[in-house]
């Protein structure tokens, strides 16, 4: 369960630096919110921003769940794991729809194996 949470965590990183990216203008907006601009106006690279802190948080909640952080485990955050798997599920679904070529072949994936390793997390013991 921890390896799962660490490479989850790995994962939302590089997506944090991705979206660090889309926020300072780089052309890459075609892997992202439906790929519909090259280079993101503001409103997107605002959401870009907010994005790094959210994936901060889902990063914690998935450490703190399996165990690695913060003394483990809180009431809460077991409810909060579930929530993200329908997030990332939810995710695969959006990027495999997408009219964006780059973000159907590249982000799906990406939100799979987030829904997998979180599901993961989820089950804990249970596995």
């Amino acid at each position: 369960m921890a390896s799962a949470a660490l490479l989850a965590c790995l994962i939302l990183a590089a997506l944090g630096i991705f979206q660090i990216g889309l926020a300072a203008g780089l052309p890459l907006g075609h892997y992202a919110w439906g790929g519909g601009h090259r280079v993101l106006p503001i409103g997107l690279r605002c959401g870009s921003v907010v994005s790094i802190g959210l994936y901060a948080a889902m990063g914690w909640v998935l450490l703190a769940q399996a165990g690695v952080i913060g003394g483990g485990p809180r009431p809460w955050t077991g409810t909060a794991v579930w929530v993200l798997v329908g997030y990332f599920s939810l995710g695969v679904v959006m990027n495999a729809v997408s009219r964006s070529l780059p973000e159907r072949r590249v982000m799906t994936p990406v939100a799979l194996a987030l829904a997998v390793l979180s599901l993961v997390v989820a089950l804990g013991g249970r596995a």
